[in-house]
C-alpha cells in the first residue's frame, strides 16, 4: 500500500524546527471530541494537568494523578490526525529522581501513544530532562510561573518583577535550553523578560501570559471558549461564550420537556406494520 499522499502528524522535531518561523499554535485538549475539533487548526495539542481544575473541579493541579493523565492522553490520541501531542507529567511523577521520571514518562508514551511529555522546572530539572532525552523521550520544558509549585510560590501571580526572579528565570532558560528539551513553555512571565529569553534560546518558546515575541502561544481551550468560569486569567482572550450558549440550550430543552413540546412526533418511533 502506497504511503504517498498520507498526511503524517507533526513530531517534536517538526516543532523544534519552527524556532524563529511561523508561530506555533497550541491549545489544550482533554477528550476525543475536542481533539477532533482542534486538530486541524493546531500544530500542537497539550494534554495539560489543568484538566484537574477544568474537568474535575480541583482548586489546583496538585491532585492530578498519572493515571488521569494517561486516560486523557489516550482519549486525545483517538481524535488526532495532524497535531503533535504532548502530555503533562503530573505533580509527584518526576521530581523524586530521574529514574522514577523515566519510568513514568515511559508509561505515558507507551500507554497513550503521544509524542512527548512536558514537565515543570528550571535548572533543578535540567539533569532529569537530559536523562530522559538521552534515552529517547522527547521532553518539553516549562519555566516562569509553574502551577505545580503554586503552594510554595504564593499563589498564581506573574513572575520576573524582581531582580531575584529575573535572574532565576534567566538561569532556568539557559539550563533547560541546554538539557535537550525540544521546546519550552514560558508562563506568567513579564513581557520584556519573556522576549529576552525567547531571543536567547535556540529552542522554540511557547508563551502563556508571556510575550507575542514567543515562538508560539498556548491557552486552555475551555478558557477561550467560555466554558470555564471559575476565574479568568489576565492573559486569556475569550473567543466565544459557549458556556452561556450551552446553558441557554439546556434551559430551552427543559422548558419543552416540562410543557410536553418535546419529544414531538418526529422524535419518536412508529410501530412497524
Amino acid at each position: 500500500m502506497s504511503a504517498v499522499g498520507v498526511q503524517k502528524r507533526l513530531t517534536p522535531r517538526h516543532i523544534s524546527a519552527m524556532k524563529g518561523g511561523k508561530p506555533i499554535v497550541c491549545l489544550t485538549a482533554y477528550t476525543t471530541p475536542m481533539a477532533r475539533l482542534l486538530d486541524e487548526h493546531c500544530d500542537l495539542l497539550l494534554v495539560g494537568d489543568s484538566l484537574g481544575m477544568v474537568l474535575y473541579g480541583m482548586e489546583s493541579t496538585i491532585g492530578v494523578t498519572l493515571d488521569m493523565m494517561i486516560a486523557h492522553g489516550k482519549a486525545v490520541m483517538r481524535g488526532v490526525g495532524k497535531a503533535c501531542v504532548v502530555v503533562d507529567m503530573p505533580f509527584g511523577s518526576y521530581q523524586e529522581s530521574k529514574e522514577i521520571a523515566f519510568r513514568n514518562a515511559v508509561r505515558i508514551l507507551q500507554e497513550t501513544g503521544c509524542d512527548a511529555v512536558k514537565l515543570e522546572g528550571g535548572e533543578e530539572m535540567a539533569e532529569t530532562i537530559a536523562f530522559l532525552t538521552k534515552r529517547g523521550i522527547p521532553v518539553m520544558g516549562h519555566i516562569g510561573l509553574m502551577p505545580q509549585q503554586v503552594q510554595t510560590a504564593g499563589g498564581y501571580r506573574s513572575v520576573g518583577h524582581s531582580e531575584h526572579e529575573t535572574s532565576k528565570i534567566r538561569r532556568d532558560a539557559h539550563a533547560i535550553g541546554g538539557s535537550g528539551a525540544f521546546a519550552v513553555v514560558i508562563e506568567g512571565t513579564v513581557e520584556p523578560l519573556a522576549r529576552e529569553v525567547t531571543s536567547a534560546m535556540h529552542v522554540p518558546t511557547i508563551g502563556i501570559g508571556a510575550s507575542s515575541a514567543c515562538d508560539g502561544q498556548v491557552l486552555v481551550s475551555d478558557d477561550i471558549l467560555g466554558l470555564f468560569n471559575d476565574f479568568t486569567p489576565r492573559f486569556v482572550k475569550r473567543y466565544d461564550e459557549l458556556g452561556k450558549r450551552i446553558s441557554a440550550a439546556a434551559a430551552a430543552y427543559a422548558d419543552e420537556v416540562r410543557s410536553r413540546q418535546f419529544p414531538a412526533t418526529e422524535h419518536t418511533f412508529k410501530r412497524r406494520s
